[in-house]
C-alpha cells in the first residue's frame, strides 16, 4: 500500500465496513445464487493475487471460468452459488509468475486479456511511455488527457516522444504467451492490438483493433479467442456490433456492478470490480465484493 492520506483514510473506512458486517449481505446474495462477483486485475504482485484467491476460498466461494460463465449465459442457467470470476487485463510479463503460477497452485481458472502489439514488438504499454515523458516534461499531455482525444492524435504524440524515452518490455513474450495458454487453468482473451480508447477511434480503426487482435492471438496459441475486454472500459454500440459479427462470445466492461440474471441480456457488457495494486488489502476486499461502490453510490444519492 502507498502511504498517503487517501489510502490511510480508505484503509480505516474499509476496516470499519468489514467489522460492521457490510459484506455479509454480499456473501448471502452470492450464496443464494442471486449474484456472481466479477473481479479484474492488471499487474498485481503474487502476494496480492494469492491473497485474493485465499480470501475467496476461505469465504466459501468457487472461482469459475469465463467458459463456465458463457455456458451459464447461453443456456440460461441459474447462477451458481457463491461464485466469482477472475480476469486480468493487458498481459503484463509479471502475470506469468504472479497470476498463472498461483492459478496452477490453487487449481483455479483465470482469463488474461492480452494486448498484442506490446507482446509482438517488446515496446512498453503506451501509457507507460506517456507517463515517463510527462514526468520528464517532454510532453504536457497526461495519460488522462490523451485518452480524450482522437486516436490519430494520440498516436502522433506517442510517436513524437518515443525517441526521448526509454522503452523497456512490459508485456509477456509470444513464447511465454504460448506456454501459459497451454495451462488448463488459463484462458486467453483479446484486449485489442494496441490498447486504444475504442470510442476515440474511427470505425475502421476500431474494427481492425478488434478483429486483428483475435486473428493474431489465434495464430499464436492455436486456440479460438472467444472473449474480449474493452480497453479502459470504453465502448459504444459500434464495438458491440463488431464483436458480435467477428465471432466473439462475451465481453467484459469496467462497470462496477454484480453479474446477475439481468446481465444475460447483454453478454457483451459483463461488469467487473477492480482490484488496485497501490491500496490496502482491506480496501480491495471492499472493492472485490462491490461494497465500496455500493457505499459510494449511496453517499452520492444522499
Amino acid at each position: 500500500m502507498e502511504f498517503s492520506i487517501r489510502n490511510i483514510a480508505a484503509w480505516l473506512l474499509s476496516n470499519l465496513y468489514i467489522i460492521f458486517g457490510k459484506i455479509n449481505h454480499v456473501k448471502k446474495s452470492a450464496k443464494n445464487g442471486e449474484i456472481i462477483l466479477s473481479v479484474y486485475f492488471h499487474n498485481p504482485s503474487k502476494k496480492l493475487f494469492e491473497g485474493c484467491v485465499k480470501w475467496f476460498l476461505k469465504n466459501g466461494f468457487t472461482i469459475i471460468s469465463t467458459e463456465e460463465l458463457n455456458s451459464i449465459i447461453k443456456n440460461n442457467k441459474q447462477l451458481p452459488a457463491s461464485s466469482v470470476i477472475f480476469t486480468v487485463d493487458d498481459g503484463w510479463k509479471e502475470n506469468k509468475n504472479n497470476i498463472v503460477a498461483v492459478a496452477e497452485t490453487y487449481k483455479i481458472p483465470v482469463t488474461i486479456f492480452v494486448t498484442t502489439s506490446p507482446v509482438e514488438t517488446g515496446d512498453a504499454y503506451w501509457w507507460s511511455t506517456i507517463q515517463k515523458a510527462f514526468d520528464k516534461k517532454i510532453t504536457n499531455r497526461s495519460v488522462g488527457a490523451l485518452k480524450l482525444i482522437p486516436n490519430e492524435q494520440r498516436i502522433q504524440e506517442l510517436e513524437r516522444i518515443k525517441p526521448f524515452v526509454s522503452n523497456n518490455r512490459e508485456a509477456l513474450t509470444i513464447q511465454e504467451l504460448e506456454t501459459i495458454s497451454q495451462s488448463p487453468y488459463v484462458t486467453i482473451g483479446s484486449h485489442t492490438v494496441s490498447h486504444p480508447i475504442l470510442t476515440m477511434c474511427s470505425k475502421e480503426q476500431s474494427h481492425v483493433e478488434i478483429l486483428n487482435s483475435k486473428r493474431i492471438l489465434e495464430d499464436w496459441i492455436n486456440k479460438p479467442i472467444q472473449f474480449f475486454a474493452y480497453p479502459n472500459g470504453n465502448y459504444s454500440e459500434r464495438e458491440l456490433n463488431t464483436l458480435k459479427s467477428t465471432g466473439f462470445q462475451m465481453a467484459f466492461t469496467t462497470k462496477p456492478e454484480y453479474v446477475t440474471l439481468n446481465s444475460f441480456k447483454s453478454p457483451f457488457e459483463i461488469p467487473r470490480f477492480d482490484v488496485l495494486e497501490n491500496v490496502s488489502f482491506a480496501e480491495n476486499i471492499i472493492r472485490m465484493t462491490g461494497v465500496w461502490f455500493e457505499q459510494k453510490e449511496r453517499n452520492k444519492n444522499q
